[in-house]
């Protein structure tokens, strides 16, 4: 079982805050989508935009509930995200590169040489990343037209249901997801028991 520890990182020096994540694991996979391990040793770095711009959309196929949605990701869409994971990818190979590692390092399997410009970093990008544990904004908490549930997380125009999960964070936190959902959870337990004495009403 690979054990991994991340760190975060700033891809330019006038940021106040990281906007990369960087996952290290001592396993190393020839194919990154797949991530079966392979048969020689390897460490892996794993990079993530901590607030990506670019949205995507989930559409409604057809009036059977068990149908699968239409799922549109549209990653890498705005340039700011693409500036950022292909300046993220050059941290994560100075970090590898660095003498420190000399004696555990042999090559670079994934990108590889071959890969060395923006652009083929952004290739390789394109067509080997995948999304991965933190999935969010598809039930959007707000007001405005494209807002699922309100302020207590009621569904707008629906009597007696809320949604409590990382369905309605607006925008992607800095971070994982885990701790912001377990405080949206608790937040809406205590607001369940604070009207559950009171008849339910639409959002």
């Amino acid at each position: 079982m690979a054990v991994s520890t991340s760190r975060d990182s700033q891809t330019r020096p006038e940021l106040e805050v990281p906007d990369v994540q960087l996952l290290f694991s001592h396993a190393s996979y020839s194919d990154p989508q797949v991530r079966a391990l392979d048969r020689a040793p390897g460490m892996t770095v794993t990079l993530y935009q901590c607030r990506p711009e670019s949205t995507g959309s989930i559409h409604v196929k057809s009036p059977d509930p068990a149908a699968a949605p239409a799922i549109r990701p549209n990653y890498l869409a705005d340039e700011l995200d693409r500036r950022t994971l292909v300046a993220g990818m050059k941290i994560a190979r100075r970090i590898v590169n660095n003498k420190a590692l000399d004696r555990y390092r042999a090559f670079e399997m994934n990108p590889g040489d071959r890969y060395q410009t923006d652009d083929e970093l952004l290739a390789f990008a394109r067509q080997y990343g995948h999304t991965a544990y933190h999935v969010v904004g598809t039930c959007k908490m707000g007001h405005d037209p494209m807002a699922v549930v309100n302020d207590e997380l009621r569904v707008h125009g629906v009597t007696g249901l809320r949604i409590v999960d990382a369905s309605i964070m607006p925008t992607m936190t800095s971070g994982n997801t885990n701790t912001p959902v377990i405080m949206i959870a608790e937040k809406a337990a205590d607001m369940v028991k604070a009207t559950a004495s009171r008849p339910s009403r639409a959002a």
